[in-house]
């Protein structure tokens, strides 16, 4: 069977597949179970695989790399536009086969290993988010009875065991021994938090691209190695622009009769590490000591948090810039093109 061009629409168990049989011409759009999926492509000429960088896209985007294919992942929001009207497998796999076709930004196929400190970033954030509604629950639940603290997580420990006390006097100890467990439950929090960035430090000493892009002002531990685990392989972008844009740390465009309008950032690509540049921006410009002069310029001339995100979005390329051409940070580095 040759083909040059497959969609496949993956899913849990049942996965759609879509081509043109170039010996017969005749249109193929069949499902395949899960287990006979990646058989179905064994001892097959190569073939441009296109699938949407969905869960478990990247685990079959490498072991169809493996047996020589070529496989593309594309966002979905680029597939989308050519599903024609059903929204079903079959309509899906038939816009995937036309998308792959396409002039698009493939999404880079990770590695196991970045796949799995990502998962590192997602159980920690996840941890982080159940931290946060602990303590929110805990605050609504004293304010029921009259007891207001005030904010921040060492104010709340100061605090917790004199409101105890006050409520304890008047309401049933059953209430208060549920209050003390969660309480005590925000130390476990801390503690598994504190395990999974220590493990985070442990790769950073083994990984060199982290190690390097860690010299940059406002990029720690966190925004390090989530950059490194996202990005992929840094050459599939062709500058640092683009891996801005890819980050969603440039203007939205809107404009018509050749009149273009510049807007707020386009906030497009992973919310997660565009949210670790823009603290670590906003670090940068509380905390530098000697703050460099475009950041000085830029302060007199635009708003706090338009300078955050400028800021950002130069520590975006620096990053991209330092993976890319394989050189370390340099603190008054200037980029001249060759003449």
């Amino acid at each position: 069977m040759n083909f040059t061009a497959v969609g496949v629409d993956i899913a849990k168990n049942v996965f759609q597949v879509h081509y043109v049989d170039q010996e017969t011409g005749e249109v193929v759009n069949k499902p395949i179970k899960r287990q006979r999926f990646l058989e179905h492509f064994a001892n097959r000429v190569s073939c441009l695989i296109g699938m949407e960088a969905c869960g478990g896209a990247h685990h079959w985007a490498r072991q169809l790399t493996k047996m020589g294919h070529e496989v593309r992942l594309m966002p979905a929001e680029f597939v989308k536009a050519f599903n024609i009207r059903n929204k079903n497998d079959a309509a899906d796999a038939r816009a995937i086969w036309l998308a792959v076709q396409q002039p698009c930004k493939p999404v880079a196929v990770k590695t196991e290993m970045q796949q799995a400190v990502l998962a590192l970033h997602r159980m920690r954030e996840q941890l982080v988010k159940f931290r946060t509604m602990q303590i929110n629950g805990l605050r609504g639940l004293l304010s029921e009875y009259g007891e207001v603290m005030s904010k921040g997580r060492a104010t709340l420990d100061k605090e917790m065991p004199a409101v105890l006390a006050r409520v304890a006097e008047r309401l049933p100890a059953a209430l208060i021994d549920t209050l003390r467990e969660q309480w005590s439950r925000l130390t476990k929090l801390d503690e598994q938090i504190a395990e999974i960035e220590g493990r985070m430090r442990e790769w950073k000493k083994e990984d060199l691209a982290v190690k390097a892009i860690s010299a940059i002002p406002g990029v720690g531990l966190l925004t390090a190695t989530a950059a490194v685990a996202m990005m992929g392989d840094a050459k599939s972008f062709s500058s640092g622009r683009e891996f801005a844009a890819w980050a969603g740390l440039v203007p939205k465009q809107t404009g018509s009769g050749g009149k273009v309008n510049l807007h707020g950032i386009s906030k497009r690509g992973d919310t997660y590490l565009r949210t670790l540049l823009i603290h670590g921006a906003r670090s940068v410009l509380a905390h530098a000591n000697e703050p460099s002069s475009w950041v000085e310029q830029m302060k007199k001339r635009r708003p706090a948090n338009v300078v955050t995100v400028a800021l950002a979005n130069k520590m975006a390329r620096t990053i991209w810039a330092v993976l890319a051409h394989n050189k370390p940070y340099q603190r008054d580095y200037v980029s001249v093109k060759p003449a």
